[in-house]
């Protein structure tokens, strides 16, 4: 009996522990993902793409650059040029390993703690977010690896799904 009890708590536990899926649309507070757009000046604009656990730092950076295509065309410009990008990874699924410590004092009585753990994070892998800064512009695309036509990339990309 103990052992199917330890069994069903394994298995709530893993299915507690559901990774949340990299789907292209604005941040979501509740699942962490998604892109976020700042404006800095006309024009020129940051833009930040935040993955689920697990996903790959290059579908990442292509949903930041989709996403920088259609701010550019909806903004009412043709073409785009990165001017800055950097990403950051949080999480992870490696041991963590703490440490804790602290006292009470219960009206004369008093009491020392001590603690250490160690556990695994089971969400899938790390969280990667990465940002880009943007130029925007209006006709020909300008001769620059960092520049990107903004149809071009929306047609090289394809669906965000």
């Amino acid at each position: 009996m103990k052992k199917l009890l330890l069994l069903s708590l394994a298995c709530f536990c893993l299915a507690a522990c559901e990774t949340t899926p990299t789907v292209y649309g604005a941040y979501r507070p509740d699942t962490h993902v998604g892109y976020v757009e700042t404006p800095i000046e006309p024009g020129r604009w940051r833009i930040t793409f935040h993955g689920g656990p697990g996903a790959s730092p290059e579908r990442v950076g292509d949903l930041a650059l989709r996403r920088a295509a259609e701010l550019t065309l909806q903004q009412g410009y043709d073409w785009f040029r990165v001017t800055d990008r950097y990403g950051e990874a949080t999480g992870g699924n490696g041991p963590v390993v703490s440490l804790g410590g602290g006292g009470a004092d219960f009206g004369g009585h008093s009491a020392v703690g001590v603690g250490a753990g160690v556990g695994f994070t089971l969400g899938g892998g790390p969280r990667i977010s990465r940002t880009i800064e943007v130029f925007m512009g209006h006709g020909a695309t300008p001769q620059a690896p960092d520049a990107y036509d903004a149809r071009g990339v929306m047609r090289g990309l394809g669906s965000p799904a």
